[in-house]
């Protein structure tokens, strides 16, 4: 699944006229970067859900022909952020025996996904892909890389259905916008009574003590959130050295 129906206000002017999604780097579309890579990666049925300008992205995906199945998660009438537009999309997603990989449109690496998948461990509820990029918000994992928490480094602030974590005895990492998700998660939404909208960190942060999820962080990687126009030639440095392998 593509995360595609953010609204990108930190990408203005540039999404005043486009969805983010449509953001050129290297002369094409974030959208196109994110569908060839989960395509070179194995992956030949793909769900992608809209919002802001949902009718360009339609057009888009009509008029390119990228040798995989494509589905629309129609969220134009009301934006469900991450944990909704999952639970949104889970007509399209199932029946699905293995884990699904969850991809923010923004986000541009070297990432080589097959090796994600091959750290997933079977009893995950979700893997989420962790870097050590400097940030104020990290999530907190204790010395197997299970998921205990999140703190905001600039205000103190905690959040961890352990009431006495400690974060400075925690590793720290900052979320890479990709993770790998069990089917088993559906289940874990209805039995935690989670409701149309809410982000998925917050699912994530509320089951972790009782679902096993863990961080996993690629050697190595290379990576950016093209959330803001100073993000731009970043994004295009890392797609300029991944173009030979994408030809």
């Amino acid at each position: 699944m593509i995360f595609a129906a953010g609204l990108g206000t930190r990408l203005r002017p540039i999404t005043d006229s486009m969805p983010k999604a449509l953001v050129p780097v290297c002369g094409k579309p974030l959208l196109y970067h994110t569908i060839e890579k989960l395509r070179e990666s194995g992956y030949d049925q793909l769900v992608v859900n809209v919002h802001h300008f949902p009718d360009m992205i339609r057009r888009y995906l009509a008029d390119h022909d990228f040798g995989v199945q494509i589905a629309i998660s129609d969220e134009s009438q009301a934006l469900l952020e991450t944990g909704g537009a999952i639970l949104h999309a889970k007509p399209l997603l199932l029946p699905c025996e293995e884990p699904f990989l969850v991809h923010n449109v923004d986000i541009v690496s070297n990432l080589d996904i097959a090796w994600l998948r091959s750290q997933t461990p079977a009893d995950a509820l979700a893997t989420l892909l962790v870097s050590e990029r400097e940030t104020r918000r990290y999530l907190l994992f204790d010395e197997g890389m299970r998921l205990m928490g999140w703190t905001d480094t600039a205000t103190g602030q905690v959040r961890s259905p352990y009431p006495d974590l400690k974060p400075e005895l925690c590793r720290r990492y900052a979320f890479a916008g990709i993770h790998n998700i069990s089917p088993r998660i559906f289940a874990a939404f209805e039995a935690l009574h989670m409701p149309v909208r809410f982000p998925i960190i917050d699912f994530y942060l509320q089951a972790c003590a009782q679902y096993p999820i863990y961080g996993v962080a690629a050697p190595g990687l290379q990576l950016v959130d093209v959330g803001k126009i100073d993000t731009l030639a970043q994004a295009e440095r890392i797609c300029e050295s991944l173009l030979p392998q994408a030809q």
